[in-house]
């Protein structure tokens, strides 16, 4: 399965670009040997325009375009179902079992993501009930990834 992260906003090179970098890496080494595979990291601009339901909808323009036909969706959001890692290791190897080909990731923009993503969205989940800044995001979501492919290959990384 294909997994492929969807961002709004770029990410500057810093630390924080070479820290998610990372655990993009290991992921894509690790992955394709249970059947993951990094496909793409799409980022985009954030809208432009005036107001915040504006912005949201013109995001998930994008977004809509990015994200592969009849591929697996699953929103970050703050107010989504909060897992631990064994959980979403096991969501994406749910998912991969099922033959799913495509699947992408999305991290909205500072306005959140647009309601009619919701109902297109096979799962939405949260990292934490707190908000954090796309930056922050990036780093979790590619650690989970490569933890994701540890839980499911039995790699003693994750240790609890």
């Amino acid at each position: 399965m294909r997994i492929g992260l969807f961002a709004v906003g770029r990410l500057k090179t810093g630390p924080e670009k070479d820290l998610a970098a990372r655990y993009l890496d290991r992921f894509a080494k690790a992955g394709p040997a249970i059947g993951l595979e990094l496909a793409r990291m799409t980022e985009v601009a954030e809208s432009r325009a005036s107001n915040g339901e504006t912005r949201k909808r013109e995001e998930a323009v994008l977004l809509q375009k990015a994200h592969p036909d009849g591929g697996i969706l699953i929103l970050l959001d703050e107010r989504g179902k909060a897992l631990d890692s064994e959980a979403f290791a096991a969501l994406l190897g749910t998912f991969r079992d099922q033959g799913k080909r495509d699947l992408t990731i999305a991290i909205g923009g500072a306005d959140g993501l647009d309601p009619s993503l919701y109902d297109k969205a096979d799962a939405t989940i949260c990292l934490g009930k707190m908000t954090w800044p796309h930056q922050l995001v990036r780093i979790l979501i590619a650690e989970q990834l490569y933890r994701a492919v540890t839980i499911l290959s039995g790699h003693p990384y994750h240790r609890v």
